[in-house]
């Protein structure tokens, strides 16, 4: 079986950022996959799961109502490991290209009030499994990286 593209990035040089994980085209339309890398992987530091549900609730809200970006995004969901999030939009872009919404999509945790989107046993399988308090500390971690981004931390290391 082939090794997936996610498994050929050396995670022990992988640092907080927001990386293109992978462009994948399908005839003439291509998406793009972005990582967006919350914590330095494999340093026990990762995302509780309340955290990181409750950051997939809100980030998906507002991906898909930000009226620049809502008819682009594919997708927005944590990784496994917990150390960030997977979000495919469509188009062939560079990390550079999406830096403003998810400094915006952070912004928008970090300025949420109220109940969370999809906190219902209706609309949601572990509705329970979500805390806002949690997912603010995590966010603000972020936009604080987020802030002061540089190329390094838009480019997977070489």
């Amino acid at each position: 079986m082939q090794k997936i593209t996610s498994f050929t990035i050396d995670h022990t040089r992988l640092n907080e950022g927001l990386y293109v994980s992978r462009t994948d085209s399908f005839g003439n339309e291509t998406v793009t996959t972005l990582d967006i890398r919350m914590k330095k992987p494999n340093t026990n530091d990762v995302l509780s799961t309340t955290s990181a549900h409750t950051i997939e609730h809100l980030g998906a809200t507002y991906l898909r109502n930000d009226a620049a970006w809502k008819d682009r995004t594919v997708y927005f969901g944590p990784m496994g490991c917990r150390t960030g999030f997977y979000a495919i939009f469509h188009g062939a872009l560079r990390s550079a290209d999406v830096l403003d919404v998810i400094k915006g999509l952070f912004a928008f945790i970090l300025d949420y009030e109220g109940e969370v989107p999809g906190a219902s046993p209706v609309e949601c399988g572990n509705y329970r499994d979500l805390c806002l308090d949690e997912a603010k500390k995590d966010a603000a971690a972020y936009a604080e990286i987020l802030n002061r981004i540089d190329e390094g931390r838009l480019n997977y290391p070489a």
